[in-house]
């Protein structure tokens, strides 16, 4: 093992997807922890292309043998969540740790089945929530831990912006995954889910559904254990805003932007009788925290925080909201 940790993870990309440069090719650049070795698309031609223009040294006629390539180590599955489960279950049956993008899966019962076939492997695999590997997060959990603002009563996440429904805009299409609550939403329960450090009961969903029947917004009402609750709100027809605030007995956190903190983002600590204090932290990527973190799970020097046992919680809460805003 002390061997290998020198030398860079060979990664494959499944997807000449438009988030792996800014999620993984770039990253990997930066940080040298890992080397973008192949990638694979529907169209070879297609995925040449993308090869050329990444300088990407091995293109695989198909995610099959993206899977099986011998320079491969480990597979960043970028496709849509309807091939989530079955090249994520081949992956890890053909040895190789994967970082999966969010949404994790398209149903509670193929992320059971992933996690599954990942514990029996003995491999890592990680829901790529970039988000949860930079030191804002870390930060703001820092923040409650330390009582500043009481004890947690009340969250309230937004993650809203405009995505045009264009015929090829994948997030138009229910087949392939998409909607408001699986592309959007999901950050949403998954900032209250990790602050809170419990599972909600979904007490309330509503949704406002489109032509090509996704959700264009998704609001739900939760609540955790100890009298906490939260609401969430995403929309992908509404103005660019990603927000977290935190109610608690003592005093108010909000957090601009914790999704992307390196385009800008803003800690705003209010507590009674004291004036506000703002804070920031870094503004390097957060994808290149969540490449460390993905490199360090595969050889074993610490857990990934976003693995199978909380992406299967996710994805039961996930399904729970979207049955309840459409009954």
């Amino acid at each position: 093992m002390s061997g290998q940790s020198t030398k860079p993870l060979r990664i494959g990309i499944l997807g000449a997807a438009r988030i792996a440069p800014m999620a993984l090719i770039g990253p990997a650049k930066a940080t040298g922890v890992a080397q973008v070795m192949a990638v694979a698309a529907r169209d070879p031609e297609r995925a040449r292309a993308y090869a050329a223009e990444h300088a990407i040294p091995n293109v695989a006629e198909d995610y099959e043998a993206l899977i099986a390539h011998p320079e491969v180590d480990a597979v960043y599955n970028a496709l849509p969540a309807s091939r989530h489960a079955d090249l994520t279950v081949a992956a890890l049956q053909a040895g190789k740790p994967v970082l999966c993008e969010k949404p994790f899966a398209m149903t509670l019962a193929e992320a059971q089945q992933m996690v599954a076939v990942a514990d029996a492997r003995g491999l890592v695999l990680m829901e790529a929530f970039h988000y949860r590997y930079h030191p804002l997060f870390a930060r703001v959990l820092e923040i409650v831990a330390s009582g500043e603002i009481g004890d947690v009563r009340r969250l309230e996440a937004v993650f809203s912006t405009s995505i045009e429904a264009t015929a090829t805009e994948l997030r138009y299409d229910p087949s392939l995954g998409g909607g408001a609550l699986m592309d959007l939403g999901t950050y949403c329960l998954h900032w209250v889910r990790t602050v809170v450090g419990a599972e909600p009961e979904v007490r309330a969903a509503k949704a406002m559904i489109g032509a090509t029947g996704v959700d264009i917004s998704t609001q739900a009402t939760l609540a955790f254990p100890r009298g906490v609750s939260a609401e969430i709100s995403c929309d992908m027809a509404g103005p660019v805003r990603a927000t977290l605030e935190i109610e608690g007995l003592e005093g108010r956190l909000k957090v601009i932007n914790p999704l992307a903190p390196q385009m800008g983002h803003l800690i705003e600590v209010s507590v009674e009788g004291e004036e506000a204090r703002r804070e920031t932290v870094s503004r390097d990527p957060t994808y290149d925290f969540q490449l460390r973190a993905f490199v360090d799970a595969v050889r074993g020097a610490a857990p990934a925080l976003t693995g199978g046992a909380d992406a299967i919680a996710q994805m039961a809460a996930m399904e729970t909201i979207a049955a309840m805003s459409r009954a």
